[in-house]
Formats: structure tokens, C-alpha cells, sequence
């Protein structure tokens, strides 16, 4: 058995069966041997950025790690922003990082650069395995690391000598412990600040915003009082009819300002204290009142769940969690816009969608619009990298193929990450991407101003404007095998968007719709 070989099998005998791969030469060992185990499932991408998009999804549905393939440093380095979003949401990945054999990379070859640079900037946890005897316990390691609460990302750096010579042995997995329970006294410190009668917020965030954690939150509120937020961009978040509403904290410095007005308390729960998006000039970067004392009920890598129960045990033992109603937007007529688009999806979306939001300032209203829908799974932009939601939502098709996915896409974003459709095709995941079209990078036209840089010349104009020649979606869309369509009112869009969630495999949806900045 060769290193590549062993490898695998410990991939595989770990839970680790989904490999999303762009091989290059250093890795062609590693390829070889899939046919050697079969468990284990390639799925291709064109772009590193696209696999690695598409293993956090996966991650982040099934809370257990996917594999990707990268091709040495700059194949590591086009995938970068993707894992940046992906640490950010504490997903569990196990990134194999192709290199040189051992003795070649004195050489200094064109391909040769400083991958250990790159691991410690995106990984949580990172490795070279230089010998085959060592490289199944070292993916065991990677796997374990990955596994361990909330979930990591992980690299091993595979050299091609590990790779093609004989002597690897599959390691066993490893047992990888429970989240923590959080402190009693933490517990009790919080129950007697909700005791108090002061304005309390509850911050949810990491997996704090699934199911049993929301219904015991909202029991803590309905009980005491105190308002429960999430943070802004929440990894995975379960919503929809039958389930406690819980609003977000808002993108914009001010907007988060007005909702924590006079709170006295903030309680965070897989959450950390909110900061600014960016800094700006004379505006706060820390966004908690300054009156306000901050509590921590429990860490990120904690049992939320158990800590909001144990909590909910306390202060609510005989409260009910509030839930969302089933309430859907009419049908629009009319105008496209973001908001008929909000409404058309609000009103169209289906059971147990998993819904990848890219849609940035288009999708402003899209929260509003779906809280009463069928209930859901809503993905986020966790660390700001955008070309993340179409590969995302290719991840979580595969993750889950039997749920609907809806893919909402702004049309800048859209392009750093677009081969993510041609993997769709290929792979005949049941995406829709609705890809909003107003041909403007919209948000920086808001940041300009923001930062206090407004002008009305042309030059800056001419970089937040991505027209002339407007970006045809439909076309870009069928050269990469997904059937696709323009609408340009609403009813146009409601029929091609009922269309095509009624059809398997991919389709797309190009929305032409004015700015709303």
C-alpha cells in the first residue's frame, strides 16, 4: 500500500467520503489510488476557490468534514478566501495540500513557494507528512482535529514522495471527545442577571442557532423578558414556521447600535461582542453600549445546548418557546425588483430548502420576507470573502442531495466562483441560483461614502460599475450545462422560479432588477 492509498482508507474508515478535488501533478497518486477505494466520492472542481467554497458547505450541513485536493501553494492560494469563510464558520474540512517530493524542493521549481505560510494563515490545525508509514495516523490526526467542537479546518501537506512510495498503513480513527459543558456558575451568574429586570439581550451565535438551542432561547426570553439576537452572519441558521423568530444583528454599525439602545446586559452564546464590519472615521468599532456589562454564558467551542437548557431549566421551567406562525408574502405582480424577488421567494420557497445568501444588499429584505416560510436552513457569508455562495450551495446539494437548494447570488459575486455551475451540471445537483442583476457593485457604492470618500467623478464610478458590456448570465449559465432564464417582471420570475424547482438538476435564474443603493 502506497501513502496515497493509506490515506484514503483512513479518509474513508473516518466518516470522510466526499473528496472535492483540482489535482495537478503532485497529486496524481492520490487520484490513482480512488480507484482503489471506492467509498471514496471525487467530485471536480475548475477552481480551487470552487472546492473549497463547496467543502464548507458540505461541512456545514452534515457537521462532519469533507476532503479537498489542492494542487501545492498557489492551488492552496486560489482556495484561500473560501477556507478564510470557512474558519470563520468553524467548519469541519480536511484540506490534502499536494507538494513537491521532499528532494526537490531544494530546487527552488516554478511551482515550489511557502505552503507552511499559507496553512498557518487558513487552518486551525496543520501538518506535513513526510514519511508513508506516518501518513495514515497523520489524516487520522487531520480528521480528529477537524471533528473536534464546533468543527476546524485542517491541512495536510501531502508530499509526492509520501504519496507514491510503499509502506503506508491506514490508521484507525480517532475518538474525538464531546463538546464541553459550561461551568454551573456560569450558568447561575447569568439566571441572576436575567433576575435583575434590566434590559438583557441573548447574542446567539456558531451552532447556537439550531433547533434545541432557539427553543430554549426563546423560552429564556418569553420567561424574562430579555431579547434574543443572532450574530449578523450566522453559519448555518434553522428558520421557518415552527420555529422561535430571532432577529439579526444588523450589517451597518448604526443599524446594530439602535438595536442594543439602553441594554444593560449582553449575553453571549457561541457569539463574540459585536465589532464594525470595517472601521470608519469618527464611528465606533466596537459596537456594545458602553454601560452595557457583557456576560458569557458559553464559548463557541461549548455545549450551547446544554448550557441554554440548563439555563431555560432555571429561569423558565414552565415557559413555552414562541414560535413562528406559517405566513407567506402573496404572490407579486408587477415591477422586478429586490423586494418582489424577497416576495416571490417568501412565497415559493419549498419544504426543507437549504437557501447559500450571496444576495449582499439585494437581499436586504429577503429575512422579512421568509421568516414564516416553510422551515429552512439559511447559509451566510461568515467572514466577508465573497465567491462563496454558489459553491457553497454546490457543497450543500451534495451534502444533501434530496433538499431543495436555493442559491442566491449577487451578480458581482457571482463571477469570482461561476465555474461552481459547471460542477452542478456535471454532478446534476438540484441548485437553482437566482443570481440578482442590477450590474453595480452596489455595497461599494455605499462604503464609499461610509469611509467618507463620496465624490461624483467618473473615475471611481467606473470601479463599482460592472457594465458596459452588461454580464449575461443565461449565456454564462448554458456554456456551463445549466438550463437558464432572464425575467425582467415578476410574474416572469415567480413562473421561472416555480419552474424550476420543479425539475431536477441545476437551473438559473438571472433577475434584472435596479439597485436598491
Amino acid at each position: 500500500m502506497n501513502g496515497a492509498q493509506a490515506m484514503l482508507r483512513t479518509l474513508v474508515d473516518s466518516g470522510v467520503d466526499v473528496c472535492f478535488a483540482n489535482p495537478g501533478t503532485s497529486e496524481m497518486h492520490f487520484v490513482a489510488a480512488l480507484d482503489s477505494v471506492p467509498r471514496m466520492r471525487g467530485v471536480l472542481g475548475l477552481f480551487e476557490g470552487v472546492v473549497t467554497g463547496a467543502a464548507d458547505g458540505y461541512g456545514r450541513m452534515l457537521d462532519r468534514p469533507a476532503a479537498t485536493l489542492l494542487h501545492l501553494g498557489p492551488g492552496m492560494a486560489n482556495g484561500l478566501a473560501n477556507l478564510h469563510n470557512a474558519r470563520k464558520a468553524h467548519t469541519p474540512m480536511v484540506n490534502v495540500i499536494g507538494d513537491h517530493a521532499t528532494y526537490h524542493k531544494a530546487l527552488d521549481a516554478p511551482l515550489e513557494s511557502d505552503i507552511d505560510a499559507l496553512t498557518g494563515w487558513c487552518s486551525d490545525w496543520s501538518h506535513i507528512s513526510t514519511r508513508p508509514e506516518e501518513i495514515g495516523a497523520d489524516t487520522a490526526r487531520a480528521i480528529a482535529a477537524a471533528r473536534t467542537s464546533p468543527g476546524q479546518v485542517t491541512s495536510l501537506v501531502l508530499p509526492a514522495d509520501t504519496s507514491w512510495s510503499a509502506g503506508g498503513t491506514a490508521a484507525e480513527p480517532i475518538p474525538v471527545p464531546a463538546a464541553p459543558k459550561v461551568a454551573e456558575d456560569a450558568v447561575a451568574e447569568v439566571a441572576k442577571v436575567l433576575g435583575l429586570g434590566e434590559s438583557t439581550v441573548l447574542l446567539l451565535g456558531g451552532n447556537a442557532v439550531r433547533e434545541p438551542q432557539l427553543r430554549a432561547a426563546s423560552r429564556i426570553a418569553a420567561a424574562t423578558g430579555a431579547r434574543l439576537f443572532t450574530e449578523t452572519f450566522p453559519a448555518r441558521m434553522e428558520r421557518g414556521a415552527g420555529l422561535p423568530a430571532v432577529e439579526k444583528l444588523g450589517y451597518l454599525s448604526e443599524q446594530v447600535t439602535y438595536q442594543l439602545t439602553d441594554v444593560r446586559h449582553l449575553v453571549l452564546i457561541g457569539s463574540r461582542p459585536p465589532v464594525s464590519f470595517f472601521a470608519y472615521p469618527d464611528k465606533p468599532s466596537e459596537l456594545t453600549p458602553a454601560d452595557c456589562t457583557v456576560h458569557q454564558l458559553a464559548e463557541f467551542t461549548e455545549d450551547t445546548v446544554d448550557a441554554l437548557e440548563r439555563l431555560a431549566d432555571r429561569v423558565a421551567p414552565d415557559t413555552a418557546p414562541v414560535l413562528a406562525e406559517a405566513s407567506r408574502p402573496a404572490v407579486p405582480t408587477g415591477e422586478l425588483t429586490a423586494q418582489t424577488v424577497a416576495e416571490a421567494i417568501g412565497a415559493l420557497l419549498p419544504e426543507d430548502a437549504i437557501v447559500s445568501d450571496e444576495a449582499n444588499t439585494s437581499g436586504l429584505l429577503l429575512p422579512m420576507s421568509t421568516a414564516g416560510a416553510p422551515r429552512h436552513d439559511w447559509l451566510s457569508l461568515t467572514g466577508g470573502a465573497i465567491g462563496q455562495g454558489m459553491p457553497l450551495a454546490t457543497g450543500a446539494a451534495i451534502a444533501c442531495p434530496d433538499r431543495p437548494v436555493i442559491s442566491l447570488e449577487a451578480d458581482g459575486s457571482a463571477m469570482y466562483t461561476i465555474s461552481a455551475l459547471w460542477t452542478q451540471a456535471r454532478e446534476q445537483s438540484n441548485v437553482t441560483t437566482v443570481v440578482f442583476s442590477n450590474r453595480s457593485y452596489a455595497i461599494l457604492r455605499m462604503e464609499l461614502q461610509r469611509v467618507g470618500a463620496e465624490t461624483t467623478g467618473t473615475a471611481a464610478a467606473e470601479l463599482l460599475d460592472i457594465g458596459r458590456p452588461d454580464l449575461d448570465f443565461v449565456a454564462l449559465a448554458g456554456g456551463m450545462g445549466v438550463p437558464a432564464s432572464r425575467a425582467t417582471t415578476a410574474e416572469e420570475f415567480c413562473g421561472q422560479f416555480s419552474k424550476a424547482l420543479a425539475e431536477p438538476g441545476p437551473h438559473l435564474i438571472e433577475a434584472v432588477i435596479p439597485s436598491l443603493l
